[in-house]
C-alpha cells in the first residue's frame, strides 16, 4: 500500500441471486483480495434475503466485506464495477435479478455525494441484508450521522432474513 495515501477501512456490501449466488460471493471475495493497495480482513456470513423493490425473482445471497485500502472511493467503486462486469453482471432494469452487486457503503468516515457515488450508501439504513452483515462484522462502527450499526441493525432484525453461511477468515 502507498506510504504517502491514507488508510481507510472500508465496507462493501455483496450480493447475487442468479447463477450461483455463494460462488459469486466467494469469487467477488477472491478479486476484491487482490485490488491493488487494499487488504481485505474479514467477511461477514452469507445470509438469505427476500428479493426488494422487484420480488418476482429469487432469493439473494447477501454480505460484507471489510477492507483497508489507500485507493480512493472513485477508483475503489472502478475496480469494483470492473469485478461486476467481469462475473457477469447485466444491469437490465433496478432491481432486476444478478449475478454480483457490490456496493461500497461506508468508507472511513467520509460522507460523499457524487454523481454516481454516495456514501454511506443511501438506502442502507432500511436493508436488514446491509445492516446485519455490517453489524456482525463492526458492531460499533458509526454510520455518519446516524449512529452505530449494532443499534441501528437491531431496529431490522424481524425482516426476512436468515444466515446461510457463517462467517469465514479473508
Amino acid at each position: 500500500m502507498s506510504v504517502a495515501a491514507t488508510l481507510e477501512r472500508v465496507f462493501v456490501a455483496m450480493g447475487a441471486n442468479i447463477g450461483d449466488p455463494v460462488a459469486q460471493l466467494d469469487a467477488a471475495r477472491a478479486a476484491m483480495d487482490q485490488l491493488p493497495e487494499t487488504r481485505l480482513l474479514a467477511c461477514s456470513s452469507y445470509y438469505r434475503s427476500a428479493p426488494v423493490g422487484y420480488v418476482d425473482q429469487p432469493d439473494f445471497v447477501n454480505a460484507v466485506a471489510m477492507m483497508d485500502t489507500t485507493l480512493p472511493p472513485r477508483l475503489l467503486l472502478h475496480h469494483l464495477l470492473d469485478i461486476e462486469r467481469a462475473q457477469g453482471r447485466i444491469r437490465a432494469f433496478p432491481n432486476a435479478p444478478r449475478m454480483l452487486d457490490l456496493d461500497i457503503v461506508l468508507y472511513g468516515a467520509r460522507v460523499i455525494d457524487e454523481d454516481g457515488l454516495t456514501i454511506p450508501h443511501a438506502r442502507m439504513l432500511g436493508r436488514a441484508f446491509v445492516m446485519l452483515p455490517l453489524a456482525e462484522l463492526a458492531p460499533e462502527v458509526e454510520i455518519p450521522g446516524c449512529g452505530q450499526a449494532a443499534l441501528l441493525a437491531a431496529r431490522l432484525a424481524s425482516e426476512d432474513i436468515a444466515v446461510l453461511r457463517a462467517a469465514m477468515p479473508a
